[in-house]
């Protein structure tokens, strides 16, 4: 792209968007690594895609009126962003979290819509939330603010045309009441979302599908350069529905986790994290929703306010949210020895740490390739829906190797055929936009 093009590009962005810093930051990071394919393609250019692309199809802000358990009437925003429909109905997941804003949003529904390309499955890319925080509210006032949710949403979803699912805060619990209200304004018992129970539409290993994909595709990594996960020691932030299934498979490969994070701090736990202190996690985030630091108390192990990124490891795996290693974090990332970043959160690393790690040779897999395990068995779980049936669990897992093993040789094709090759970060992008690029074009100017 010429540098009178790319300027063009850029301005036309930032002034339709002033004020979305997350969202900005997205797109210009893919149209960086996209530049290879804009100079053999310049059909791409004359047809405007790149504008197009980073233009969503719709965009949904309404207000949430709830009531909390005192009888006090609170209002709290809701989003989704419907980017782009080219490969499918938009699919991506609903946040809850008092950190979410429109830029937050458009910037992950972005990045869906190329995660979604990424896993060969017929799915747009959409993102949705609201600025509610459910942890320390009752089952009562979260389902009294999810059916309020849902009394605007519903007008926008369905099986043929977005399905959402879940994401940070809204887990089981809030699926279900979602679900619920649907169901009930519709008259219909329809896959119009995904991450239900087991019991009514839900797939097999649908919780612990990113956690388990993103250490699928991470092995795959290892093994490029001869390495496999036993005997390595890996530093984890969150422990979540990512970061505990994440931790789960990483004992049974025989790594060591040594790293749990939350807002506040991180507990460093030297002689790993397994055993009775998994289960002990697993109370921690599943049961109680409770703070990394009685995982400290409990065990006697260092616990530190801030990120853990400066404890010794061979890889890191950020699972929590955007924006968790920065610069600095980088380098302390190197300076302790790590030889792999895998993202399992989204967008949870910054340009400048990624070119970091990847100046100073450490392995990076972003987030649309590392962490699409989610959305694929969501998009299995869709299929179901279809047929009125469920898979076996071995039959789900097998999908999910599948898929990740797949997303992760066409980010490293793409990325060889393109020049850049070993860079995962590049082929990702390069791989998504040439499919769903591709797919606008058939369709004409829409």
């Amino acid at each position: 792209m010429s540098l009178a093009l790319r300027s063009r590009v850029d301005d036309g962005l930032s002034g339709r968007n002033q004020g979305e810093p997350e969202f900005l930051s997205a797109v210009a990071e893919a149209w960086e690594n996209i530049q290879p394919v804009l100079d053999r393609h310049p059909e791409f250019l004359a047809a405007n895609i790149l504008q197009r692309m980073a233009e969503p199809e719709r965009q949904i802000m309404f207000r949430v009126p709830w009531t909390d358990d005192s009888g006090a009437v609170r209002v709290n925003r809701g989003f989704r962003v419907e980017f782009n429909s080219a490969l499918g109905p938009y699919k991506g997941g609903l946040r809850f979290h008092p950190s979410v804003n429109l830029s937050i949003i458009k910037a992950l529904a972005f990045e869906q819509g190329l995660k979604n390309a990424l896993t060969g499955l017929s799915l747009g890319g959409a993102k949705g939330g609201a600025d509610f925080q459910p942890r320390g509210c009752s089952d009562g006032e979260v389902m009294r603010f999810c059916q309020s949710f849902m009394a605007e949403l519903f007008r926008h979803i369905g099986p043929s045309t977005d399905v959402p699912a879940g994401d940070i805060g809204v887990g089981a619990r809030e699926i279900g009441f979602l679900f619920g209200q649907y169901k009930r304004l519709v008259n219909r018992f329809e896959g119009s979302l995904t991450g239900k129970g087991l019991g009514w539409g839900g797939s097999q290993i649908r919780p612990q599908a990113t956690g388990y994909g993103l250490v699928y595709f991470t092995a795959e990594a290892l093994a490029t350069r001869g390495l496999s996960f036993e005997g390595k020691v890996v530093a984890l932030s969150g422990f979540g529905n990512v970061g505990f299934y994440a931790l789960e498979k990483l004992n049974s490969l025989g790594a060591s986790v040594v790293t749990i994070a939350d807002e506040d701090g991180h507990i460093h736990d030297p002689d790993g994290i397994r055993g009775d202190k998994l289960r002990f996690v697993h109370d921690l985030w599943f049961k109680r929703r409770g703070s990394v630091r009685e995982y400290a108390e409990e065990y006697r192990v260092l616990y530190e306010p801030g990120r853990p990124w400066a404890v010794p490891c061979d890889v890191a795996l950020p699972t929590a949210t955007q924006g968790e290693i920065d610069l600095a974090d980088a380098r302390n990332l190197v300076d302790a020895g790590c030889l792999c970043v895998a993202e399992g959160a989204n967008l949870p690393c910054s340009s400048d740490a990624i070119r970091y790690l990847r100046e100073h040779g450490v392995m990076f897999a972003p987030g649309k390739a590392a962490n699409a395990g989610g959305v694929a068995v969501s998009g299995l779980e869709m299929a179901q829906n279809g047929s009125r049936c469920q898979w076996t669990r071995e039959e789900v897992d097998r999908r999910l190797k599948e898929t990740m093993s797949s997303i992760h040789k066409l980010s490293l094709e793409a990325a060889e055929a393109y020049g850049w090759p070993g860079d995962y970060a590049k082929g990702a992008d390069i791989a998504a936009f040439l499919k769903l690029g591709n797919a606008m074009m058939d369709q004409g100017v829409v």
